[in-house]
């Protein structure tokens, strides 16, 4: 039986990845500091003889005593609340938590796996994006304790491939929504959703033409294991390139809760991008992924997780 670790399991996108490891067949611990992770995500999997967790900060050095054949390291705020509320924890989670889960992997003879970001093309000067692009990132902003930390990350784990023939994989994550993301979350699927629900007015920041590409969980996470299944060490991109507009997906969600609600306008953040959306055709060609949940689909399974949640019917 292979065993697998995920840091960040009991976050949206690390408790999705266990399940589908464990339907895998794996072993799986989970390990998270619980600083934006939640045990509630995970406990559809208490009663699984073949599932672990341990309440760990993965900055600090790493004790596992069962053999493992992977290191998942999926640990890290994600969001731009995260970033200005806990941008010190974001910075280590990049950083020192990549050391201890590559030094953890190195020392098991483990295949190691970072889920880096589409953040690391900042605000791109290049569109779609692919993973040839270097990025437009603004070294000293308040995004950059996630930009510069995954991308620093994903420097790291490159260097322990060439220094010590650690096999690894890398995929940049574009945005992803499903069941189990934070109410309070500060990014755009769970705030209009949430706003949509409450019948309180949507917040667009800007004019609402920038655009992103939204990707489901689970699309998601079947690329995190084809990847992981493939014998590929630089970065892979994994999202929906689909792209909408910020208004016209406010407009959708309304449309879609059947809300009243209206939208607002606000200021743009500092060093927002103005631009999101995948260059897919290596993960079509070196995975065979794409996504397959349409958008609605995928938007009305996230409503009914935020209405269960918001206790509305």
């Amino acid at each position: 039986m292979k065993r697998a670790l995920v840091t960040g399991g009991a976050g949206f996108i690390g408790s999705h990845l266990c399940e589908r490891l464990l339907q895998e067949g794996f072993e799986v611990t989970a390990l998270d500091s619980l600083i934006t992770g939640d045990m509630h995500n995970l406990s559809g999997l208490k009663k699984e003889p073949k599932f672990g967790f341990i309440k760990q900060d993965a900055s600090n050095p790493l004790k596992i005593r069962q053999k493992l054949d992977w290191v998942f390291h999926f640990a890290s705020p994600a969001s731009p609340i995260d970033y200005l509320e806990l941008p010190i924890e974001t910075m280590k989670a990049g950083s020192l938590a990549v050391f201890q889960t590559l030094e953890l992997a190195r020392k098991k003879g483990a295949h190691y796996f970072f889920a880096s970001t589409s953040e690391t093309y900042g605000d791109p000067a290049v569109h779609p994006q692919s993973e040839d692009y270097w990025g437009n990132v603004n070294p000293i902003g308040p995004r950059a304790v996630y930009d510069e930390a995954k991308r620093f990350g994903e420097a790291m784990t490159s260097a322990y491939l060439r220094y010590f023939k650690i096999p690894v994989r890398i995929i940049r994550i574009f945005n992803t929504y499903g069941p189990r993301m934070r109410l309070r979350d500060g990014r755009v699927v769970p705030n209009f959703v949430s706003q949509a629900l409450k019948g309180e007015e949507l917040t667009v920041f800007g004019d609402g033409s920038q655009t992103r590409s939204f990707c489901f969980v689970d699309d998601l996470v079947e690329g995190v294991l084809r990847l992981s299944r493939a014998e590929y060490s630089k970065p892979v991109n994994v999202g929906n390139p689909l792209e909408l507009k910020i208004i016209d997906f406010a407009q959708k969600i309304i449309d879609l809760v059947g809300s009243q609600s209206k939208i607002v306008f606000q200021p743009l953040p500092e060093d927002d991008p103005k631009q999101r959306k995948p260059d897919i055709a290596l993960a079509k060609k070196l995975l065979g992924w794409e996504p397959k949940v349409e958008l609605d689909q995928g938007l009305k399974i996230t409503i009914d997780f935020f209405k269960t949640k918001l206790g509305v019917k």
